[in-house]
């Protein structure tokens, strides 16, 4: 990596009681980067990302962002100077609408801007104009994915958290899903995502790292842990 990282974590353990969840990881992500996570049901995926949101304490090690040490600031602190999670399972606000649940995730974020980043999801995301006065509940899971992910987006982000983006989707869903995240990695905005299905990851990722039941077994480009990741993709 030869960019200043955006995001490094640098030892960082995840412990919940007497589970140790991850163990000493090292991980950075460049900015204007895509860099994908990749592991098996448990392998601490979603833990990393909540740690770097901060809904999780590290137990050991750094969070850094932007050079700084993050790992004591609040949830909300992290979310206002630029990072952001899209959740599992996607948690549309299924009575609201489509247009609703975007402008929700607003909350927190400069109001300059606020209406460019708004109208630029509504014309980048098609669904988002067509289903705007649609609740989101209604929506097939990938068009929630989209929503989740527009969700996300609205406070324009400088670093956005995807955890297991394409789970439960159609194959038309993970295509549609993946187009969504192609547009934002045309806007600029770093990205972070957690997936057991390593297969249509890699094909948006820069680099990666590879974990088994909360450590680190590899990282590097993707050409580098291709092979491990897809190995990983079928345990």
């Amino acid at each position: 990596m030869t960019a200043e990282p955006l995001l490094q974590l640098t030892g960082v353990d995840v412990r919940y009681g007497g589970v140790h969840a991850v163990h000493g990881l090292d991980l950075a992500v460049a900015p204007g980067e895509t860099a994908v996570l990749i592991g098996a049901n448990g392998a601490g995926k979603s833990s990393v990302l909540h740690t770097i949101i901060g809904t999780v304490r590290a137990a050991a090690g750094r969070v850094l962002y932007r050079g700084e040490d993050i790992s004591r600031y609040s949830t909300n602190h992290r979310a206002r100077h630029g990072i952001r999670l899209s959740p599992e399972g996607r948690r549309v606000f299924a009575t609201l609408s489509v247009e609703d649940n975007v402008l929700s995730g607003c909350h927190g974020s400069r109001r300059d801007g606020r209406k460019e980043t708004v109208d630029w999801l509504f014309s980048t995301f098609p669904l988002l104009a067509q289903r705007r006065r649609q609740p989101a509940g209604t929506l097939s899971g990938g068009q929630q994915q989209i929503v989740a992910i527009a969700r996300a987006l609205a406070a324009a982000p400088d670093l956005l958290l995807l955890d297991e983006p394409f789970l439960g989707l159609s194959p038309i869903a993970i295509r549609d899903t993946s187009a969504a995240i192609r547009q934002v990695q045309q806007r600029g905005t770093a990205i972070l995502l957690s997936e057991q299905m390593a297969r249509p990851a890699l094909k948006l990722a820069d680099r990666g790292y590879v974990l088994r039941t909360g450590t680190l077994r590899r990282s590097g480009t993707v050409a580098e842990i291709r092979d491990l990741a897809l190995a990983e993709d079928y345990l």
